[in-house]
């Protein structure tokens, strides 16, 4: 089955498509968008009738991405799933490879914007000035399939469109939180990593901290006396650091990066005990265990993590 917008877009000359079509083309685009966002939340996505599309556009100041998640994703990460989530990382990725601004300074230099865009999807901003809308129709759709070829079980295709068929982007904002997984592919991104690829993410994670800076109160966490609940607060400010709250997780043996000597083995047996509490979710993959922070549970874990407090439940000592 062909993709009705990438056959009117086609018919109407592209990001040259003039001012009638573009009524036309926005209706296209929510369908297009209403119909990635069910097959995102499916086993398999657009691998039936027609693949999950993103649609870019340049307006001169700004590489805008329209993509089929919730607007709500600047302020909740936890609004779309792991396979969504992905697709959104590719979109960054290719964003910032496209745009080249380079590796970021610290946390004030990261740039990805986000709001509501067409049909109440999310609409990603980032700037490129110099980014024409034909570069941006030639090379915007390699980069996209550079970034998201390796997701499984997803087939997707970004399209650029007339940045006036995505609306008005003047309402894009910084994504809520130091540590939003929007910010944290961005700076994996301009690290020279890859977003959507949980592998190089892990291998980008101490460049990635020290850009985003750590939360506050690391010093005690590092300094508290009992070490079962040091290395708890550890993990946890790590994991939090990286914005690992289920769009991102890491290999449960990851949780003892960091530590040395005995404290590696009791890194282990404090990330069981962070599960069986529920603070830590798992993610069962191919012949390994993934863990995230529990969303549910991030007043107890921001606790545990700035103050010391345990919540209930949680046995870090094995009584």
């Amino acid at each position: 089955m062909s993709e009705p917008l990438a056959d009117e877009l086609a018919g109407a000359g592209g990001v040259g498509a003039p001012p009638s079509a573009t009524a036309r083309l926005r209706d296209l685009l929510a369908d297009a968008l209403r119909y990635g966002e069910r097959e995102l939340a499916g086993k398999r996505s657009g691998t039936r009738e027609r693949p999950v599309l993103v649609a870019l556009a340049a307006d001169g100041d700004r590489l805008l991405a329209a993509v089929p998640v919730p607007a709500s994703l600047h302020a909740d990460a936890e609004a779309v799933g792991e396979r969504a989530w992905l697709l959104v990382a590719a979109v960054v990725g290719a964003a910032v490879d496209l745009a080249e601004p380079g590796p970021p300074a610290g946390p004030d230099a990261l740039a990805v914007r986000a709001g509501e865009g067409p049909s109440g999807h999310a609409l990603l901003g980032y700037p490129a000035p110099g980014l024409e809308p034909s570069a941006l129709e030639e090379l915007g759709p390699l980069a996209f399939e550079d970034h998201a070829a390796g997701i499984d079980r997803l087939r997707a295709r970004a399209l650029a469109v007339p940045a006036v068929v995505l609306g008005d982007a003047a309402g894009l904002r910084d994504p809520i939180g130091a540590a939003h997984p929007l910010r944290i592919a961005e700076a994996v991104a301009r690290l020279g990593g890859r977003p959507a690829d949980e592998t190089s993410v892990e291998a980008h994670e101490d460049a990635v901290l020290a850009v985003v800076g750590a939360r506050a109160g690391p010093a005690r966490a590092h300094d508290d006396p009992d070490p079962a609940r040091r290395v708890a607060r550890r993990i946890l400010q790590r994991l939090d650091g990286m914005g690992k709250w289920g769009g991102y997780h890491t290999d449960f043996t990851h949780l003892a990066r960091g530590f040395a000597g005995n404290d590696r083995q009791l890194a282990a047996e404090v990330g069981e005990a962070l599960l069986a509490a529920g603070l830590l979710a798992e993610k069962p993959s191919v012949g390994q265990r993934h863990v995230f922070l529990n969303p549910r549970r991030a007043g107890d874990i921001r606790r545990l993590i700035e103050t010391g407090e345990p919540p209930s439940g949680l046995s870090l000592h094995g009584k």
